[in-house]
């Protein structure tokens, strides 16, 4: 996750583009992301002054964005570079760096971001910031599980976690049967 200044700029750009799992919108303060909403999203984006749609394509972050998506969802892209912002109390911006940290392909129990974050009590907190990161998929709270493995709780709805985790899961099948078939 880069630290970036926050815009003065009241206005917030946004793109939407249609995934497998359904449109999603990017939202960008001119500067970095600020935002990646399903359609159905359990906390809303927040209160923006102004949210104007870039149609045109000028806002460079979100074009890079939408590429660094298709190429998630194309199975080419394991991790996402790009300029984010994310508000947030200490605690869920100390959440959010440990998801980044998930590698592809893998979970993670909130209690193991607990423990990552250095406080091994805290697996509730853990999963109210894991259900308030405003930048899905890109930071991936998908890749967050039950202690027992079972797919909890997700803003976007559970089904489409389990299709993103099964597509991962796929991707890096597809990658190890290749090394295997090359030996």
């Amino acid at each position: 996750m880069h630290a970036t200044p926050v815009s003065s700029d009241p206005v917030i750009r946004y793109i939407e583009t249609e995934s497998p799992i359904g449109m999603l919108t990017v939202t960008s303060d001119g500067n970095a992301i600020t935002g990646l909403f399903m359609e159905t999203y359990r906390h809303a984006a927040g209160n923006r002054i102004e949210w104007i749609q870039d149609t045109s394509g000028k806002d460079e972050v979100l074009s890079t964005a939408r590429g660094q998506i298709s190429e998630y969802f194309a199975g080419t892209r394991e991790r996402f570079e790009l300029p984010l912002h994310m508000a947030g109390t200490t605690m869920q911006r100390e959440v959010w760096a440990a998801l980044t940290r998930i590698p592809y392909g893998e979970t993670r129990s909130y209690g193991a971001i607990a423990a990552a974050i250095g406080n091994t009590k805290a697996s509730r907190a853990v999963g109210s910031a894991n259900g308030r990161n405003p930048i899905s998929i890109i930071v991936p709270c998908h890749r967050v599980v039950g202690a027992n493995g079972s797919l909890t709780g997700f803003g976007g709805g559970v089904e489409r976690k389990a299709w993103l985790l099964a597509h991962e899961a796929r991707v890096m099948g597809l990658r190890l049967g290749t090394l295997r078939r090359g030996d």
